[in-house]
C-alpha cells in the first residue's frame, strides 16, 4: 500500500499546536487535541449586510460595478412604491451609498447596465413610454448620447466604449442585438433564439450570457444563451427555474445569479437562491440572500458581488447585500 510519505515526499508532522502559517495541502497531527488536520482551499460563500440605498426602488434598477469587487458600484433608475419612475442615481463604496446627479430621463425596466462605477451607460427602459435614450456617466454627471435603434427595456453587457444591448421589450418582445462603439448603436444580424426581457445579462461585448427572463404575458423562461461576438447559441443547460428580474454578475465563463421572481402579483414566489455559472452549467449554492427579492440593482463578479434595492412583492427595499466568494480555510479531521 502506498504511504503518505511516498505520495507527498514527507511524513505527517506531529506538533503540540497548529502551525501559524500552514501551506496549502499541509497535513499535521496535533498531539494536544488528538486531531489530524489539513489546510485546504475551501469555497466559503456568504451574503452579508451592506449599507442601505438612499432611495427604495424596484422594477428593474440599472446597476454596474467593478467586475472584480463589490465595493465600487453604481445604481440608477427604477420605480417607486409610491408610484412613478425615478432618475435617482447612487454610488457605493463598499460601506455606504452616496447620491449622485440624477439621470436626465427617469425610467425603469433597466435589468442591467454597462461599464463601471465611473464610466457607465444607462440604456433604454420605460419612461413615459418605451424609450431609446442612452446616457453616459463619467463619475460626476450623466450626459445624453446617441439613442438605441429599438426603444425598450434591453438587457446589457460590456463597457462604456464597447457595449451590447439584446432582447428586451418595446411594446412587443425584442430579439434584436445592438452593438455600441462608444459613440453610436448599430443593429447586428444576431438575434436571440428566445426573445425575452427582464433577464440577467452579463459579460463582455464579444462574450455575453443571457439567463432566464419573461417571454411575454408573464410567461417566464429558464433558457440561457451565449454570444460570441457574431451569434447567439442556446446553451443545452437552462437556468435552475423559469424566472425573471433576477440579479446577475460576472463573465460568460464565471458568473453568479441570485434572487428573481415567478409572478407580478403580491404573494407570488420570490427567490433567495444563489446560483453559480461556469460557462456551461448552473450550480445552486448553499448560501442564500437574507431577503428574497426581485428587480434590484446587481453588480460585481462571481466571487464579489452585490444586490441592492428591489421588491419582495410586498415592499420596496433599500437593503444591500454583499457576496463574498472563495477563501482559505482549515478542515479538521478527528482521529478516534
Amino acid at each position: 500500500m502506498t504511504t503518505f510519505k511516498e505520495i507527498r515526499g514527507t511524513t505527517i508532522e506531529v506538533v503540540s499546536s497548529d502551525p501559524t502559517n500552514p501551506e496549502t495541502g499541509q497535513i499535521w497531527y496535533n498531539s494536544s487535541s488528538g486531531t489530524l488536520k489539513g489546510y485546504v482551499y475551501a469555497t466559503v460563500n456568504a451574503w452579508s449586510a451592506g449599507g442601505n440605498m438612499n432611495t427604495a426602488r424596484a422594477s428593474g434598477v440599472g446597476g454596474v460595478g467593478n467586475t472584480a469587487s463589490n465595493n465600487a458600484a453604481l445604481g440608477f433608475g427604477g420605480y417607486l412604491q409610491t408610484g412613478g419612475n425615478t432618475g435617482a442615481s447612487e454610488s457605493y463604496n463598499g460601506t455606504s451609498w452616496t447620491n449622485t446627479p440624477s439621470l436626465n430621463t427617469a425610467r425603469r425596466n433597466l435589468p442591467s447596465g454597462l461599464g463601471t462605477q465611473t464610466a457607465a451607460l444607462c440604456v433604454g427602459g420605460f419612461s413615459t413610454g418605451q424609450t431609446s435614450a442612452t446616457e453616459s456617466f463619467n463619475g460626476s454627471s450623466w450626459t445624453t448620447v446617441n439613442s438605441l435603434n429599438t426603444a425598450g427595456g434591453r438587457q446589457n453587457s460590456g463597457t462604456q466604449t464597447a457595449g451590447l444591448a439584446f432582447g428586451g421589450y418595446g411594446g412587443s418582445i425584442i430579439t434584436a442585438t445592438e452593438s455600441w462603439n462608444g459613440t453610436s448603436w448599430t443593429t447586428t444580424p444576431a438575434n436571440l433564439n428566445t426573445g425575452r426581457f427582464r433577464g440577467a445579462g452579463f459579460g463582455l461585448q464579444t462574450a455575453s450570457v443571457l439567463v432566464a427572463g419573461d417571454t411575454g404575458g408573464d410567461i417566464y423562461t429558464s433558457a440561457t444563451e451565449l454570444y460570441n461576438g457574431t451569434s447567439w447559441t442556446s446553451n443545452p443547460t437552462g437556468y435552475i427555474r423559469a424566472t425573471n428580474l433576477l440579479g446577475g454578475a460576472g463573465t460568460q465563463t464565471a458568473g453568479l445569479c441570485f434572487g428573481g421572481g415567478e409572478g407580478a402579483n403580491p404573494g407570488a414566489p420570490i427567490s433567495n437562491t444563489t446560483v453559480s455559472w461556469n460557462g456551461s452549467t448552473f450550480t445552486t449554492l448553499p448560501a442564500t440572500l437574507t431577503t428574497a427579492r426581485e428587480g434590484g440593482s446587481s453588480a460585481g463578479s462571481q466571487t464579489s458581488a452585490l444586490f441592492a434595492a428591489g421588491t419582495t412583492n410586498v415592499s420596496y427595499q433599500t437593503a444591500t447585500e454583499e457576496w463574498t466568494g472563495s477563501q482559505f480555510s482549515t478542515k479538521t479531521v478527528t482521529v478516534s
